[in-house]
């Protein structure tokens, strides 16, 4: 046999040892269809689309994206909310920096603040870049303001 026809079947085993793709799930299919349609939608007015998203979740969910929505609008008015692949986020020069992701959406126990790459929040060669949320208290509200700060800056 030829090198080229074994480096072929090499291939061919070690993609095949018992790993079969099992798919999408029915959450990050919708998830990629809502991204689909937003990138084909009006971007104008993101902070009506972005506030009507956050009216149609679930309580505790819906209070916790009112109030970091304010959050994130008063620290930093420079970000656009828009919506991406489905959820609330905040955008400096059409890039994401700061997202919500509501615990319905993917059934987790708990909603996330997340940030993106584009958020300037490096610290060292370790930093988090995303946060778990139950519930806001003043100190969760100030930490946040301060992090969006940090992410805009």
């Amino acid at each position: 046999m030829s090198p080229k026809k074994d480096t072929q079947k090499s291939a061919r085993r070690t993609t095949a040892i018992g790993k079969t793709f099992k798919g999408f799930t029915d959450e990050e299919r919708v998830a990629m269809k809502e991204r689909a349609r937003e990138l084909k939608a009006d971007k104008t007015d993101g902070e009506s689309a972005v506030l009507a998203k956050i009216a149609a979740m679930r309580e505790p969910d819906r209070a916790l994206g009112k109030r970091l929505h304010a959050i994130i609008r008063a620290s930093a008015p420079a970000l656009s909310p828009k919506l991406w692949y489905g959820m609330p986020a905040y955008a400096k020069d059409d890039k994401v920096v700061c997202f919500f992701q509501c615990a319905q959406k993917f059934s987790t126990r708990y909603a996330t603040l997340g940030f993106s790459d584009k958020a300037n929040l490096d610290e060292g060669a370790l930093w988090p870049t995303a946060f778990a949320l139950k519930q806001l208290t003043a100190a969760e509200e100030a930490r946040i303001g301060a992090l969006v700060k940090k992410a805009v800056s």
